[in-house]
């Protein structure tokens, strides 16, 4: 090998094991100071805001919008990032980002990352917190990814972001009545009388509502409200949406819905946009779905 190789060759060795040691000394030294990163050579990560996006009877899904800072000296690629997320320190959901994240030294870059919770678990972690009357509480996210860094290798590391925010409570539809109206052969008037308790802070508008009314089986009415309805904050707000009904079907089930209603099954599918009042991106122009089930024997006498 030629001089001029050997020399830099050496010159490379010599870089290399420079900025080792230099990066185990500033690791020794952040781990040793208790600070809030403890450790400046991990990546830090920041959750600055999710997004719900679709609530359905089984599960929600949402947006985590997480900001990724590399204090390297060098950049680094992630193949992937495995991440739980936490609602009051309890885990609502466990996922992974299987998108390669590049990030240059000195550099930040957002990244999203799409969340499923099952809703079930989550309304029971809010429950417990509205037993508790707890109006704020942590929302955290653990991430787990391996860093290809040269020189260095690849190294694993496991990082937590927590973050205090107002609890964000989902909203819930009940139906009072369906009133029928007269019955006829031709056309039939029919209004749903519906309650909606918004537990959160701030006003919800709720748009592009849909809904279909089913007895016994048979879909016998629909209906859509696209202007925008307000949901006043920490309250129930009573709306009143009209409903076209087909007759031919509303007749078929009008024996079931007079003399047996104790044992007549509806449904109401419901379905809607919400957007927060104030401009909160919280729930992101979010699709809502929900379905209401019962006994005709809920609702007031249908009249003749």
């Amino acid at each position: 090998m030629k001089k001029g190789g050997i020399a830099v060759l050496v010159l490379l060795l010599v870089g290399g094991l420079g900025a080792y040691v230099w990066y185990k000394r500033l690791e020794d030294k952040q781990t040793s100071t208790e600070k809030p990163y403890d450790n400046t050579m991990k990546p830090r990560v920041e959750m600055s805001r999710f997004a719900i996006t679709d609530i359905d009877e089984d599960t929600i899904r949402m947006n985590l919008y997480v900001l990724i800072d590399n204090p390297l000296p060098v950049g680094f690629e992630s193949p992937s990032l495995d991440y739980t997320f936490f609602i009051a320190n309890t885990p609502v959901m466990v996922d992974a980002y299987k998108k390669p994240i590049q990030i240059k030294s000195g550099d930040s870059t957002l990244v999203v990352l799409p969340a499923k919770l099952v809703y079930k678990k989550l309304v029971k972690v809010l429950e417990t917190l509205d037993r508790k009357d707890i109006d704020s509480t942590s929302y955290k996210m653990q991430a787990k990814f391996a860093l290809d860094v040269p020189i260095l290798g690849e190294k694993t590391f496991v990082t937590t972001v927590d973050k205090r925010m107002p609890t964000i409570y989902l909203p819930k539809v009940k139906i009072n009545d369906i009133d029928f109206g007269k019955l006829g052969l031709k056309r039939t008037d029919v209004a749903a009388n519906v309650s909606i308790t918004n537990k959160n802070k701030v006003p919800l508008n709720i748009t592009d509502a849909h809904y279909t009314v089913t007895i016994d089986g048979k879909e016998i009415a629909e209906g859509s409200q696209p202007e925008p309805i307000l949901i006043k904050a920490q309250a129930t707000t009573p709306v009143v949406f009209p409903v076209t009904a087909h007759p031919g079907k509303t007749l078929s089930v009008l024996p079931k819905m007079l003399f047996d209603k104790k044992d007549t099954p509806y449904s109401v599918k419901f379905r809607c946009k919400i957007i927060d009042k104030k401009g909160n991106s919280s729930f992101a122009n979010s699709k809502f779905a929900s379905t209401i089930t019962g006994t005709l024997d809920d609702f007031k006498k249908v009249k003749k």
